[in-house]
Protein backbone atom coordinates (compact mmCIF):
# COMPACT_ATOMS: atom_id res chain seq x y z
CA UNK A 1 0.00 0.00 0.00
CA UNK A 2 1.36 3.97 -0.15
CA UNK A 3 1.95 6.13 1.85
CA UNK A 4 1.05 9.80 1.85
CA UNK A 5 3.83 10.09 -0.33
CA UNK A 6 3.13 8.09 -2.82
CA UNK A 7 5.88 5.19 -2.23
CA UNK A 8 4.15 1.73 -1.93
CA UNK A 9 5.06 -0.54 1.44
CA UNK A 10 6.14 -1.97 3.22
CA UNK A 11 9.19 0.25 3.97
CA UNK A 12 11.64 -1.71 6.23
CA UNK A 13 12.25 -0.09 10.08
CA UNK A 14 14.51 2.62 10.11
CA UNK A 15 15.09 3.31 6.02
CA UNK A 16 14.14 6.32 4.30
CA UNK A 17 11.01 5.93 2.09
CA UNK A 18 12.21 7.50 -1.15
CA UNK A 19 15.70 6.47 -0.72
CA UNK A 20 14.55 2.73 0.04
CA UNK A 21 11.58 3.11 -3.44
CA UNK A 22 14.74 4.43 -5.91
CA UNK A 23 17.15 1.83 -4.50
CA UNK A 24 14.37 -1.36 -4.80
CA UNK A 25 13.64 0.04 -8.14
CA UNK A 26 16.96 -0.16 -9.53
CA UNK A 27 16.79 -4.01 -8.47
CA UNK A 28 13.55 -4.85 -9.48
CA UNK A 29 14.34 -3.19 -13.21
CA UNK A 30 17.60 -5.40 -13.39
CA UNK A 31 15.67 -8.38 -13.56
CA UNK A 32 15.70 -9.54 -16.45
CA UNK A 33 12.82 -9.28 -18.79
CA UNK A 34 12.00 -9.92 -22.73
CA UNK A 35 9.77 -7.27 -24.64
CA UNK A 36 7.28 -7.92 -26.68
CA UNK A 37 3.78 -6.96 -28.04
CA UNK A 38 0.54 -8.81 -26.72
CA UNK A 39 -2.75 -8.41 -29.50
CA UNK A 40 -5.86 -8.45 -27.97
CA UNK A 41 -9.55 -8.80 -29.35
CA UNK A 42 -13.15 -8.58 -28.44
CA UNK A 43 -15.70 -8.18 -31.23
CA UNK A 44 -14.52 -5.71 -33.43
CA UNK A 45 -12.36 -3.83 -31.10
CA UNK A 46 -8.39 -4.79 -31.24
CA UNK A 47 -5.38 -3.49 -29.64
CA UNK A 48 -1.46 -3.96 -29.41
CA UNK A 49 0.49 -3.31 -25.85
CA UNK A 50 3.90 -3.75 -25.65
CA UNK A 51 4.28 -5.65 -22.50
CA UNK A 52 7.44 -6.82 -20.37
CA UNK A 53 6.28 -9.07 -17.71
CA UNK A 54 5.46 -12.35 -19.72
CA UNK A 55 6.44 -15.54 -18.70
CA UNK A 56 5.44 -19.60 -19.75
CA UNK A 57 4.26 -20.99 -16.34
CA UNK A 58 3.16 -24.99 -17.00
CA UNK A 59 4.51 -27.61 -19.93
CA UNK A 60 1.04 -29.67 -19.85
CA UNK A 61 -0.74 -27.55 -20.58
CA UNK A 62 1.49 -25.28 -22.07
CA UNK A 63 0.37 -21.91 -20.12
CA UNK A 64 1.76 -18.78 -20.72
CA UNK A 65 1.18 -15.94 -18.37
CA UNK A 66 1.60 -11.88 -18.95
CA UNK A 67 0.94 -9.07 -16.53
CA UNK A 68 -1.15 -6.30 -17.91
CA UNK A 69 -2.48 -3.18 -15.36
CA UNK A 70 -5.50 -3.07 -14.64
CA UNK A 71 -7.07 0.08 -16.11
CA UNK A 72 -5.78 -0.33 -19.55
CA UNK A 73 -7.19 -1.08 -22.97
CA UNK A 74 -5.77 -4.48 -23.22
CA UNK A 75 -7.00 -5.62 -19.93
CA UNK A 76 -10.77 -4.64 -21.20
CA UNK A 77 -10.04 -6.63 -23.91
CA UNK A 78 -8.61 -9.75 -22.49
CA UNK A 79 -11.61 -10.01 -19.50
CA UNK A 80 -14.02 -9.16 -22.94
CA UNK A 81 -12.69 -11.44 -25.45
CA UNK A 82 -10.62 -14.05 -23.39
CA UNK A 83 -7.75 -14.21 -26.40
CA UNK A 84 -3.99 -12.74 -27.09
CA UNK A 85 -1.53 -12.96 -29.17
CA UNK A 86 2.09 -12.23 -28.03
CA UNK A 87 4.27 -11.00 -30.98
CA UNK A 88 8.63 -11.72 -30.34
CA UNK A 89 10.56 -9.36 -31.99
CA UNK A 90 13.92 -9.21 -33.42
CA UNK A 91 16.39 -7.37 -31.62
CA UNK A 92 16.42 -4.97 -34.73
CA UNK A 93 12.77 -3.53 -33.70
CA UNK A 94 13.55 -1.83 -30.47
CA UNK A 95 12.17 1.23 -31.86
CA UNK A 96 8.65 -0.58 -32.81
CA UNK A 97 7.81 -1.11 -29.35
CA UNK A 98 7.29 2.25 -28.58
CA UNK A 99 4.78 2.59 -31.03
CA UNK A 100 2.04 0.52 -28.61
CA UNK A 101 3.55 1.98 -25.72
CA UNK A 102 0.24 3.68 -25.80
CA UNK A 103 -3.23 2.80 -26.98
CA UNK A 104 -3.57 2.21 -30.62
CA UNK A 105 -5.28 5.11 -32.08
CA UNK A 106 -4.90 4.33 -36.31
CA UNK A 107 -6.23 0.88 -37.22
CA UNK A 108 -7.11 -0.11 -40.39
CA UNK A 109 -8.17 -4.32 -40.44
CA UNK A 110 -10.10 -6.07 -42.59
CA UNK A 111 -12.57 -8.14 -39.84
CA UNK A 112 -12.23 -11.24 -42.56
CA UNK A 113 -8.98 -11.78 -42.73
CA UNK A 114 -7.49 -9.83 -39.77
CA UNK A 115 -4.78 -8.54 -42.49
CA UNK A 116 -4.45 -4.74 -42.16
CA UNK A 117 -2.06 -2.16 -40.22
CA UNK A 118 -2.47 -0.47 -36.95
CA UNK A 119 -0.38 2.28 -36.03
CA UNK A 120 0.97 1.91 -39.32
CA UNK A 121 2.75 -1.35 -39.28
CA UNK A 122 1.35 -4.86 -40.83
CA UNK A 123 -0.50 -6.89 -39.13
CA UNK A 124 -2.54 -10.62 -39.37
CA UNK A 125 -5.17 -12.33 -37.62
CA UNK A 126 -4.02 -15.39 -35.55
CA UNK A 127 -6.43 -18.08 -35.06
CA UNK A 128 -8.15 -17.06 -31.94
CA UNK A 129 -8.28 -13.57 -34.13
CA UNK A 130 -6.03 -11.54 -31.95
CA UNK A 131 -3.28 -9.31 -33.89
CA UNK A 132 0.27 -10.42 -34.91
CA UNK A 133 2.67 -7.49 -36.03
CA UNK A 134 4.03 -8.48 -39.19
CA UNK A 135 7.29 -7.75 -37.85
CA UNK A 136 7.11 -10.26 -35.64
CA UNK A 137 9.95 -13.18 -35.78
CA UNK A 138 7.61 -15.50 -33.84
CA UNK A 139 4.13 -15.45 -32.10
CA UNK A 140 2.22 -17.59 -29.83
CA UNK A 141 -2.01 -17.54 -30.12
CA UNK A 142 -3.70 -18.09 -26.29
CA UNK A 143 -7.05 -18.56 -25.08
CA UNK A 144 -7.19 -17.08 -21.89
CA UNK A 145 -7.89 -19.88 -18.34
CA UNK A 146 -7.17 -17.53 -15.98
CA UNK A 147 -7.30 -14.54 -14.40
CA UNK A 148 -5.48 -13.56 -11.04
CA UNK A 149 -6.02 -9.76 -9.75
CA UNK A 150 -3.55 -8.42 -8.52
CA UNK A 151 -4.36 -4.63 -7.12
CA UNK A 152 -2.29 -2.61 -10.09
CA UNK A 153 -2.07 -5.17 -12.41
CA UNK A 154 -4.09 -8.15 -13.49
CA UNK A 155 -1.98 -11.68 -14.11
CA UNK A 156 -3.59 -13.69 -17.23
CA UNK A 157 -2.93 -17.01 -18.24
CA UNK A 158 -3.52 -18.24 -21.41
CA UNK A 159 -3.42 -21.72 -23.13
CA UNK A 160 -1.24 -21.49 -26.65
CA UNK A 161 -3.16 -22.80 -28.44
CA UNK A 162 -1.93 -21.97 -32.12
CA UNK A 163 2.06 -20.22 -32.73
CA UNK A 164 4.55 -19.49 -35.26
CA UNK A 165 7.41 -18.12 -37.06
CA UNK A 166 8.80 -15.77 -39.80
CA UNK A 167 9.15 -17.58 -42.34
CA UNK A 168 13.14 -15.98 -43.09
CA UNK A 169 14.76 -17.77 -40.04
CA UNK A 170 14.67 -18.62 -36.53
CA UNK A 171 15.98 -16.72 -33.77
CA UNK A 172 17.54 -18.03 -30.11
CA UNK A 173 17.19 -20.13 -27.02
CA UNK A 174 16.20 -23.98 -26.59
CA UNK A 175 12.47 -24.88 -26.12
CA UNK A 176 11.41 -26.88 -23.04
CA UNK A 177 11.61 -30.23 -25.27
CA UNK A 178 15.08 -29.41 -26.56
CA UNK A 179 14.50 -28.03 -29.76
CA UNK A 180 15.69 -24.91 -31.19
CA UNK A 181 13.97 -21.91 -30.27
CA UNK A 182 12.40 -18.59 -32.18
CA UNK A 183 15.39 -16.29 -32.10
CA UNK A 184 18.70 -18.60 -33.16
CA UNK A 185 21.15 -16.96 -36.02
CA UNK A 186 19.37 -13.80 -36.17
CA UNK A 187 20.99 -11.65 -33.20
CA UNK A 188 17.78 -13.30 -30.74
CA UNK A 189 14.84 -11.79 -29.76
CA UNK A 190 14.39 -8.36 -28.61
CA UNK A 191 14.97 -8.23 -24.14
CA UNK A 192 14.57 -4.99 -22.21
CA UNK A 193 18.32 -4.18 -22.11
CA UNK A 194 18.03 -3.67 -25.79
CA UNK A 195 15.70 -0.23 -25.21
CA UNK A 196 16.10 2.82 -22.20
CA UNK A 197 12.40 1.14 -21.26
CA UNK A 198 12.02 -0.20 -17.74
CA UNK A 199 8.47 -1.78 -17.89
CA UNK A 200 5.67 -2.28 -20.59
CA UNK A 201 1.99 -3.90 -19.52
Amino acid sequence: MSDERGVVGPVPAGREPDEYDRQRRRVMWSMPNGLYVVGSRAGDRRNLMTISWVTQVATDPKLVGIGVETHSVTHRLLVDGGVFALSLLPRTERALVRRYAKPVTEAAVDDVTGTGTMQGHGVHGASTGAPVLDAAVSWLDCEVRHLVALGSHGWFVGEVVDCGEAPTGRAGGGGDDGEEGAGDGDGGVLRMEDTRMNYGG
